[in-house]
């Protein structure tokens, strides 16, 4: 029979002590977060940078067999973004491999894939991001989360999403950067 000790220590609370990733997953927080950043869209429509997305950030891949102008319903919306979620969450484990994280460095890490894909991430794209996961460094990893240009575009969103991204890293803080008014207007 495992021992109260053991089995705690199978079960820690992320957001208490640092646990590996594989542990963890996305918290309700940060999908909010995530939906205010991306907005909620039935429509395809081609994003900033000309990629087509629909639903909460997600792109669109040939098997979803949708075009822009084409709707889709709340349930799918739901849906393709706990497929995407799960994707980021998968990116983020094998990403940061051992390294344990709290609850928020998780989510973070998770906004970053989902913002930026899990490509843009290697050791040849984001060499000192995975530096400072290889070594444990959390203050030089929460300095590689920013990312602001899009196809050679530099955009305030995403300026602003990085900033957000690394006050939630750093200090668990999911409030959105940006002014009442600038919410209202995008």
């Amino acid at each position: 029979m495992p021992s109260a000790a053991m089995a705690s220590a199978q079960f820690q609370d992320p957001t208490q002590v640092r646990v590996p990733a594989s542990q963890i997953l996305v918290s309700d927080q940060m999908k909010m977060a995530l939906i205010e950043e991306e907005g909620m869209h039935h429509t395809v429509y081609a994003d900033p940078v000309g990629y087509l997305t629909v639903g909460v950030g997600h792109l669109v891949i040939p098997k979803d067999n949708l075009k822009v102008g084409d709707r889709i319903s709340q349930g799918r919306m739901a849906l393709l973004l706990e497929q995407d979620l799960r994707i980021a969450e998968d990116a983020v484990v094998q990403l940061v491999g051992d390294l344990p994280l709290y609850q928020h460095e998780f989510d973070a890490l998770v906004d970053l894939v989902f913002n930026v894909g899990a490509g843009n991430l290697s050791p040849e794209e984001s060499p000192k991001l995975n530096r400072a996961i290889e070594v444990g460094d959390y203050e030089a990893i929460a300095e590689e989360l920013a990312y602001h240009n899009a196809a050679g575009q530099k955009l305030k969103g995403l300026e602003y999403r990085s900033d957000r991204r690394e006050k939630i890293f750093m200090e668990a803080s999911y409030d959105n950067p940006r002014s009442q008014s600038e919410v209202t207007r995008t």
